[in-house]
């Protein structure tokens, strides 16, 4: 298990950006969240099989058609023990 910590560039808030990223994360498996940023940035945190974080990691670099990526700040880790809190992808 990994975890992937994204954030997100771009016009990116108020163009369904969280909810396409909700859905692809379930999709994969994978848990997390995703959340607007006041600076009109979009975080990700997300915990799963690396090779579904990295599907995941394309299809976020893309984007739904309302949205406009520019880029994605990408930082890899492990999960610990004690960070495995999370049992669904949110939307907060």
């Amino acid at each position: 298990m990994k975890e992937l910590y994204c954030k997100v560039y771009g016009n990116v808030q108020g163009v369904f950006f969280r909810s396409f990223a909700q859905n692809e994360a379930r999709a994969r498996g994978i848990v997390g969240y995703v959340k607007n940023l006041p600076e009109g940035t979009v975080e990700i945190v997300a915990h799963g099989d690396e090779v579904n974080l990295r599907e995941f990691l394309t299809k976020i670099s893309s984007g739904p058609v309302e949205a406009e990526v520019e880029s994605v700040d990408v930082n890899w880790g492990p999960v610990g023990a004690d960070d495995e809190r999370f049992s669904d992808f949110a939307i907060l």
